[in-house]
């Protein structure tokens, strides 16, 4: 009895020697930690229309996030498909190469949503959403990655920093007479948030007289002005008034509070956007100046032999901060990456990202919001949210 005893042992010994090396092989197959990374881009690659041209940008950036991953010893393997507007999805997903993704980014557009989602649920593939904000399927598809908010998401995550970055001051809403504007999605909820609060505010009109205009900001409390248009020209009207104001009433003090389009205005309104106080919420912030936009310019104009397009913000840019936070964190965590916050330790060039699961059996939508302040003392910081 002993002898099969010991038989037993021993046999068992040896079939643990080599097991594990069949199993080991068997894990690095299937654990994207343990072997190169399989990423499939769908996206209108093409020179037809503004699309194709854009994607295509967003694509070379996101390659380059590929190659310093690859300094960094991460092994990424690349497979793209130029999916245009009117392409039949379906048949660029009976691929071979498709259904060995772990990565697939894309699509552009919303209609084609849906078979890709159905797609990524069945091979178990991460879907990485770059611009289109109409996914319905990501409340039951815990796969999808959804990275532009919708107006309204962004609106309210706005209103809920400006609620906090702005306690103890009085808002002075401007009424530009725009008849275009569609601001009132964010100056309509931020008045009724302020009305819960039981935080002052006052509405004045661009054309008011300067007595009446200067009647609706406090003298003992900061002022905020939010103008209910992000066109430039009102926009250049205000600061004019504002100037007027603060001349003869040296002791007020204003901020503004702006919108992400002022950031076209930057080159012309510097010196107003510094004078008062100016906070822009966006999600995103290229900043021109810096040493690592002029690097990844710099590194761009090498490998294409071309400037990115004059964009806000630049799609190269956007391609290299979702390449290089997406693969990180796979090469990281596999199949149970999140694109939580601090996950990756990655700071973003100029697209932060930090995603929040959208319901219990759903995926996840990036939630990061930005405050661009413009600071008296001519210096610019970034509050991330």
């Amino acid at each position: 009895m002993k002898l099969y005893s010991h038989l037993f042992v021993w046999l068992l010994l040896i079939a643990c020697t080599f097991l594990p090396q069949t199993l080991k092989g068997q894990l690095s197959a299937s654990d994207m930690r343990k072997r190169a990374l399989r990423v499939g881009v769908m996206l209108p690659l093409h020179d037809v229309n503004g699309d194709g041209r854009r994607m295509v940008e967003y694509y070379r950036g996101f390659l380059m996030a590929c190659d310093s991953l690859k300094m960094e010893g991460i092994s990424i393997d690349v497979s793209a498909w130029n999916v245009a507007e009117d392409a039949d999805i379906s048949q660029v997903l009976k691929d071979k190469k498709a259904e060995k993704c772990d990565l697939i980014v894309g699509p552009l557009y919303s209609k084609q949503v849906p078979a890709m989602s159905d797609f990524v649920k069945k091979t178990g593939a991460k879907m990485l959403i770059p611009f289109s904000i109409n996914a319905p399927a990501i409340q039951e598809n815990p796969n999808i990655y959804q990275v532009y908010q919708s107006n309204d998401d962004f609106n309210d995550a706005v209103i809920q920093r400006y609620v906090k970055q702005f306690e103890g001051c009085h808002t002075v809403i401007i009424d530009c007479n725009d008849t275009t504007s569609k601001k009132g999605v964010f100056t309509f909820p931020l008045r009724k948030r302020l009305e819960e609060l039981g935080r002052t505010y006052s509405i004045t009109n661009i054309k008011s007289s300067e007595s009446q205009f200067a009647k609706a900001f406090s003298t003992k409390m900061p002022n905020v002005v939010v103008l209910n248009t992000g066109r430039s020209p009102e926009l250049n009207v205000v600061f004019a008034k504002l100037n007027n104001l603060t001349a003869n009433n040296t002791s007020l003090n204003i901020r503004m509070f702006g919108y992400t389009e002022w950031m076209m205005y930057t080159k012309y309104n510097l010196d107003n956007f510094y004078r008062f106080n100016v906070y822009i919420p966006a999600a995103f912030n290229t900043d021109l100046l810096s040493s690592k936009t002029q690097r990844i310019n710099q590194k761009y104009r090498w490998n294409f032999h071309a400037d990115m397009m004059p964009s806000l913000p630049r799609f190269a840019i956007t391609g290299f901060d979702h390449g290089y936070f997406f693969l990180k964190g796979l090469h990281l965590y596999g199949s149970e990456f999140t694109g939580a916050l601090g996950t990756v330790g990655y700071t973003p060039i100029q697209t932060p990202l930090r995603f929040e699961r959208v319901s219990p059996k759903g995926g996840w939508k990036n939630r990061s919001v930005l405050l661009i302040h413009y600071q008296p003392i001519h210096k610019t910081e970034t509050l991330h949210y």
